[in-house]
C-alpha cells in the first residue's frame, strides 16, 4: 500500500526507483506512478523479475514467430497454494512499541487490527493489501500478458468474477477462493486462485489443471505450460515435445535496471513502469469483481460469451472444491459480480454495474500521506 506513494515521491526527489510488485494498491495511483516517471523522466523498473528470464524469449518466439502449437485459442492462469488461518482476536491486536505505527501505516486508514500478526498478513486485510491476486496473481498474469499477449493488451475490455474467504472464519478479508474471467478481444482467459486444501484436514492442494502457480496457453496443435523458471510444450495427445528451462529472473532483471541507469536508456527496461502498471491493472480489476459482487448465480455466471468453455471447467473445479468443504457456490459466502466493462483508454468502468466498481479504483487516503495526482 506504500508503492507507489513512495515511487511517485521519489522520482520527484530526483531518484530512478525500482519498486516490488505489485506496483500500485489501486488502479488511479498506478497510473500516477506511470505518469511521474514520464514527467520527471525518471527510470522505473516494476519487481516482476521473470520478465528478464531469458527463457521468456523462447517461450515467444516458439508460440509466436515458430507457431509451433499454432494459434493460441485460449488461456487458463493457477495460483493454488494452501495458507492457514490468521486468527481471530476478541480485542485489538497491541501494535509493537518499537513500530512506528502512523509511518507504518501511512496511505492507509488507521483500524483495529483483529489478526494474531502485524506482518506479512496484512496481504490479506483491504486496507494495506491486496490479497492472492495483488500477491502472487500478478507474477502469473504477467507472465500471461508478457508471453500470450506480448503486452499487446492492456485492459481487458469486459471482466467477470468473484470469489470468498471460506473455511477459517479468521481476521482476513480478501478472498481465499477467487475466479474471474477476463474477455482480451482475442483470446479468453480465465484465472483462478484457491489458498484452502483439497479437503478438510488434507494438508494438499486442490487439484488443478496445469502448473499450481503458472498459466496454460491452449492451442490449435496442443498445449503450453508456463511458470517460474521452466516451461512445457505438449501436443495434442498429451506427449512432451519441448521444455523450457530457466533462471526465474533474478539477479538479471536487477542488472537490466542498473543497465538502463547508466545508459539513462528506460527503453531497454524489461519490466518499465507502464507494462507493471497493466498487469498490477488486470490484479486491481480482479479485485474489483469481488469488492462488487453479489450472491453467485449460476444464471449470471454464464454470461461470458467467448470462453464459456474454458470458464464452465474452472467454476466446476470452484464448486467442486467448495463442496467437498461443506459450501455451497450459490451460498452467502460465495459473490460474483456482473459482466463489467472497462474502457482501456481511460481505464474506468462504463455501462451496468460501473458506478460501484469505479468506486474501488481509487482509495480514501489518510492525511498527510496523500498519493498526488500528477498533471504533466
Amino acid at each position: 500500500h506504500w508503492h507507489a506513494m513512495q515511487s511517485i515521491h521519489a522520482m520527484e526527489a530526483g531518484k530512478d526507483v525500482y519498486v516490488e510488485k505489485p506496483l500500485s494498491h489501486s488502479q488511479w495511483e498506478g497510473r500516477q506512478t506511470v505518469a511521474a516517471a514520464k514527467k520527471y523522466a525518471k527510470i522505473c523498473q516494476v519487481g516482476m523479475q521473470q520478465r528478464s528470464d531469458p527463457m521468456q524469449a523462447e517461450i515467444k518466439r516458439f508460440l509466436h514467430e515458430e507457431k509451433a502449437l499454432g494459434k493460441i485459442l485460449a488461456a487458463r492462469v493457477n495460483r493454488y497454494g494452501i495458507r492457514g488461518s490468521i486468527g481471530k482476536r476478541e480485542t485489538p491486536l497491541p501494535i509493537p512499541t518499537e513500530v512506528d505505527y502512523n509511518l507504518w501505516l501511512g496511505p492507509a486508514q488507521e483500524e483495529p487490527l483483529y489478526r494474531e500478526k502485524l506482518h506479512y498478513d496484512w496481504h490479506w486485510a483491504w486496507n494495506t493489501g491486496s490479497g492472492e491476486m495483488g500477491n502472487w496473481g500478478v507474477h502469473v498474469l504477467d507472465d500471461l500478458r508478457n508471453n500470450v499477449f506480448q503486452d499487446k493488451v492492456t485492459l481487458p475490455p469486459r471482466i467477470l468474477g468473484g470469489g470468498g474467504r471460506v473455511v477459517w472464519n479468521d481476521a482476513g478479508e480478501t478472498p481465499n477462493v477467487h475466479f474471474a474471467c477476463f474477455d482480451t478481444g482475442s483470446i479468453p482467459v480465465v484465472i483462478g486462485l484457491a489458498n484452502i486444501p483439497a479437503e478438510p484436514g488434507s494438508r494438499n492442494a486442490p487439484q488443478h489443471p496445469g502448473p499450481g502457480s503458472g498459466y496454460i496457453a491452449y492451442c490449435e496443435g496442443g498445449r503450453f505450460e508456463g511458470q517460474r523458471g521452466k516451461g512445457a510444450a505438449f501436443d495434442r495427445d498429451g506427449k512432451l515435445i519441448k521444455e523450457f528451462k530457466g533462471s526465474g529472473g533474478q539477479p538479471d532483471h536487477q542488472r537490466n535496471f542498473i543497465d538502463a541507469l547508466r545508459r539513462r536508456d528506460p527503453s531497454i527496461l524489461n519490466a518499465a513502469v507502464e507494462v507493471g502498471h497493466h498487469s498490477t491493472a488486470w490484479c486491481n480489476l480482479a479485485n474489483i469483481t469481488f469488492l462488487s459482487g453479489e450472491t453467485y448465480s449460476h444464471t449470471e455466471a454464464k454470461k461470458v460469451g467467448q470462453g464459456a468453455e474454458l470458464w464452465g471447467n474452472l467454476l466446476d473445479d470452484m464448486e467442486g472444491l467448495l463442496r467437498g468443504h461443506g459450501i455451497e457456490m450459490t451460498s452467502a459466502e460465495i459473490k460474483l459480480s456482473p459482466m463489467l466493462r472497462i474502457d482501456p483508454r481511460t481505464e474506468r468502468f462504463v455501462g451496468p454495474g460501473s458506478e460501484q466498481a469505479n468506486g474501488f479504483l481509487k482509495r480514501k487516503y489518510r492525511a498527510p500521506f496523500a498519493v498526488p495526482e500528477i498533471v504533466s
